[in-house]
């Protein structure tokens, strides 16, 4: 009441304006008692932050990785940069990334949870956890997956199958151009399904597609000025309206689903004969109630579901919609493909794993494709666990560390042509598949996606499977496509385009 008071006596009385001057000066007081308390440890130097709002302003709130990669040949690899009244540090390039996330792994094994995930998860769930409970759930969900088939021939045979249900479902486009989005979406979606809910859904399911597109929606609002705006001023734009209210609103949506498969899964359990992850969280669950630090409760199930589910269903689809733009913009990549498909697997028989050994161009070209779109730019947010002494800082407990993955995979030290695609990046001069230690494309070190083995199964079977039946054209001249992303930052989001699929 004194601040609106104070607005009165100063003559606004505007409503708006009133609101504004309350906003700004409640933003300066929390500011002031913050710098009453001078940051403990000794960070990397950075550029100049201004009170209350940072670095704001030297971030491209479309692009932060490049604004982050141009600091870091200022600042060098090791910078600290200020979100807000929050500090982060950046690590930047081939070399900071691997000390701290490989050979200093322990110590730099938290996750920074972001308020927008903290306010969704509460720090539930295997990817936004800490400490003893992301160890339970890490472990737990590891050994499951494997156990249903991750790596495994079992999980190849899902892959294969759904892969069939994809190529058929573009066949009945009969023709007519499409973008393939959507059913690359709920393709990748569906084996996740099989191992999470232990059933797959029909592409024109109602409630499947309304969870799609509820997904695709968050995934895309993640890497938005107005959600970054979110994770800056939380306390703040948690009282206006825009864009975190739908994503709030989303995840509800997802939650409610998975709530009632839970419920279903309870309902016909059988102890001895487990069909999928939420059946055997739920015989954990029951042979843990008794003890009082066990980490497995209803609240982590529903949010280590909504982690894989999520997961699971955009990091692949997304990368085959690129993969497939790129095919199609460079048409001689498209073709090399083909030949090597018909050479080792031919028209007869589905690819199967083994054959990628066999297949060094078209495994150079997947990995590319992830090294050159550069999903996740700035990796999932780390925190360090301990007070860390790194190059000469003094990093504190619990510190927002930000692997700049973007400088890794595009690094001018590390590639010919980073910022070019060029599936010769990864073969040697014989043609043969070679691997690179800057290839960090799922992370790096304890943190690394849980997910690894699965992801670069389905990417090889789904793209070999498609690239057998069908030549991706596009609708438009090929030199117009555009093969650089709509959006990035939490991860990218490409343009989306048509496609004359013809069968092969």
């Amino acid at each position: 009441m004194f601040l609106y008071s104070l607005a009165a006596t100063m003559g606004l009385n505007d409503p708006g304006t009133t609101l504004l001057f309350v906003l700004l000066s409640v933003l300066f007081i929390m500011w002031f008692f913050k710098a009453k308390q001078p940051w403990k440890g000794r960070l990397p130097p950075g550029p100049f932050a201004l009170p209350i709002l940072g670095n704001l302003f030297q971030v491209d709130r479309r692009a932060p990785q490049k604004s982050l990669i141009k600091l870091g040949e200022q600042y060098g690899t090791v910078f600290t940069i200020w979100f807000g009244s929050c500090p982060a540090v950046v690590l930047c390039g081939h070399e900071a990334v691997t000390e701290a996330l490989i050979e200093r792994g322990h110590d730099f094994s938290g996750r920074y949870i972001l308020p927008v995930f903290k306010k969704l998860s509460n720090g539930y769930g295997i990817a936004f956890s800490n400490g003893e409970r992301w160890k339970q759930l890490r472990r737990f969900t590891l050994s499951t997956l494997r156990n249903f088939g991750m790596g495994k021939k079992s999980i190849e045979e899902r892959i294969l199958e759904e892969a069939q249900f994809l190529v058929t479902a573009i066949r009945n486009k009969k023709d007519t151009p499409l973008s393939p989005n959507h059913l690359l979406r709920c393709a990748a979606s569906n084996i996740i399904c099989s191992i999470v809910f232990g059933d797959r859904f029909d592409y024109e399911d109602k409630r499947f597609l309304t969870l799609m597109g509820k997904i695709a929606e968050n995934i895309q609002n993640l890497s938005t000025p107005w959600i970054q705006l979110y994770n800056n001023f939380p306390t703040i734009v948690d009282f206006l309206p825009g864009l975190h209210k739908k994503q709030f609103q989303n995840a509800e949506h997802l939650l409610n689903f998975i709530k009632q498969m839970v419920q279903s899964h309870k309902e016909s359990l059988q102890k001895d004969f487990p069909r999928d992850y939420i059946d055997s969280f739920l015989i954990k669950m029951e042979e843990e109630e008794h003890k009082h630090d066990s980490e497995f409760i209803h609240m982590n199930l529903l949010w280590t579901i909504m982690n894989l589910f999520l997961a699971g269903t955009e990091t692949t689809s997304t990368t085959l919609q690129w993969a497939i733009q790129i095919l199609a913009k460079y048409p001689q990549v498209q073709e090399k493909i083909h030949r090597e498909i018909d050479e080792v697997v031919g028209s007869c028989r589905r690819p199967t794993v083994e054959d990628r050994a066999k297949m060094p161009y078209t495994d150079a070209v997947i990995h590319e494709v992830q090294r050159y779109i550069d999903l996740a730019p700035m990796g999932l947010p780390h925190a360090v666990t301990k007070d860390v002494e790194f190059r000469g800082y003094l990093i504190p407990e619990g510190t927002n560390v930000v692997p700049l993955l973007s400088s890794v995979l595009k690094a001018t030290s590390q590639w010919e042509t980073p910022e070019e695609f060029n599936p010769n990046h990864f073969l040697d001069e014989n043609g043969s598949f070679k691997k690179s230690e800057s290839f960090m494309a799922f992370s790096a070190g304890k943190r690394i996606c849980p997910g690894e083995s699965l992801a670069r199964m389905e990417l090889f079977l789904f793209l070999t499977t498609l690239l057998q039946s069908f030549v991706f054209n596009p609708v438009i001249d090929r030199k117009n496509i555009d093969i650089s992303p709509v959006i990035s930052g939490f991860s990218v989001v490409p343009n989306d385009y048509e496609f004359d699929v013809i069968s092969r």
